[in-house]
């Protein structure tokens, strides 16, 4: 369907998998490579087997070194130390690593320790030695105690929202996540600021967009923008690091494609006057965006056939309700089918979507789709009283939260 690529276009514009492959070409550097031993020991252990695998471009990592685990549960694996990139140390067939190194030094000790539950989970581990793997880990311990409670948090909320509880219960945990979710993006981008290393810096980075394009956990993604000045900065630092030059040739090229197209996500519209139109409402009077000047206007993009825009109408619902009566408004415009006015409106009305609503049920050839580059629903502009963006594509929590601050 054609709303689930959408989503994926309108995710922060820059591939997770680019930032990763600079961990890949680094280990093809022309940088001197020295011999980097990793001794380990892993505590309640049923594996047979340790792998050593380099962080590849491609989805199956590739294997450098594998090791038997003695019987007193330790191993020795061996790589290449040199221009920095990520190891992960894999056991048996583990679906995620066990833990993960940089580099950084000829050797490095690290202690498992493994979840006595019948799955093979890690419960912790240490390494020494490595001082950036050091910073890595905690890095990821931190990262992952939040992101624990996010999820929590937003279970909960799922759950009494199905049970029927009230707005304002429903609201106040959505609060608690968004200040949770701002907190770990501030958090993130200073880690990602003060790592003194490429392949740390690189790694951290691919890690947060990657929970930020999972969003149940509702973090705000990082533009295009933002990730090519961390590239830059960190390029600048480490001028010989081959792999790092590569990631910035290539998203140079990808924000040069991304303009050429104009592609929404890609596109930046943050700042820019919000393109006028006219169309009909229920009743078939025009209604013009331009008749909003002087309130704020979430101006939604949606359709009653795409399920992640029906998925995210409470959300909208909620934000509504809660700032109305501070003069906020909801424009919906629809992307619905041409003879199909009778859906149009009995989603509106199941869905309790009591704003103002438009389309020419054209589907995609609706004017609207060439004024903002749409290539996919749901989508939205937060438009200010002077007609000029504030805000896009805010969705979940972040709607709550952006408002919040319009508001507040």
């Amino acid at each position: 369907m054609r709303e689930i690529n959408v989503r994926a276009r309108l995710l922060p514009a820059f591939s997770i998998a680019m930032l990763v492959t600079v961990l890949t070409v680094a280990c093809t550097s022309k940088q001197d490579a020295g011999k980097m031993v990793i001794k380990g020991t892993i505590i309640n252990n049923t594996a047979k087997w340790a792998y050593l695998e380099k962080v590849p471009v491609t989805i199956e990592p590739t294997v450098d070194d594998s090791a038997q685990i003695g019987k007193d549960g330790t191993f020795t694996l061996t790589g290449k130390t040199g221009e920095s990139v990520i190891y992960n140390i894999r056991f048996d067939e583990m679906r995620t690593p066990a833990a993960s190194v940089v580099n950084d030094k000829p050797l490095i000790k690290i202690n498992i320790t493994m979840s006595p539950s019948p799955e093979p989970i890690v419960d912790k581990y240490e390494v020494s030695g490595s001082p950036v793997s050091e910073s890595l880990k905690k890095f990821m311990v931190s990262t992952n105690t939040e992101l624990q409670k996010i999820f929590v948090i937003a279970k909960e909320r799922d759950s009494l929202q199905r049970s029927g509880a009230s707005d304002s219960i429903v609201m106040d945990l959505e609060n608690k996540q968004a200040k949770l979710a701002s907190e770990l993006k501030a958090f993130s981008l200073k880690s990602i600021d003060e790592a003194k290393d490429p392949a740390l810096t690189l790694y951290e980075l691919g890690y947060y967009q990657a929970m930020a394009n999972s969003r149940g956990f509702g973090l705000e993604g990082l533009t295009l923008d933002i990730v090519m000045g961390v590239v830059n900065k960190t390029a600048a630092a480490f001028p010989k690091h081959e792999g790092l030059a590569a990631v910035k040739t290539q998203l140079a090229q990808q924000a040069a494609q991304d303009q050429t197209q104009q592609q929404p996500g890609s596109q930046e519209l943050v700042g820019k006057p919000a393109p006028d139109f006219t169309l009909p409402d229920v009743n078939g009077k025009p209604v013009s965006l331009s008749s909003y000047r002087g309130k704020y206007v979430l101006v939604d993009f949606w359709a009653s056939w795409c399920l992640p825009c029906r998925q995210e109408n409470p959300n909208v619902v909620r934000a509504y309700n809660q700032y109305k009566a501070k003069g906020f408004n909801v424009l919906g415009v629809s992307l619905d089918r041409p003879g199909q006015k009778d859906k149009w409106l009995e989603a509106i009305a199941k869905d309790n979507l009591t704003w103002t609503h438009v389309s020419d049920l054209k589907f995609w050839e609706s004017e609207v789709v060439g004024l903002y580059g749409l290539q996919g629903i749901p989508f939205n502009v937060l438009v200010g009283p002077d007609g000029n963006i504030v805000a896009q594509d805010l969705r979940g929590p972040n709607l709550i939260s952006k408002l919040g601050e319009v508001f507040n």
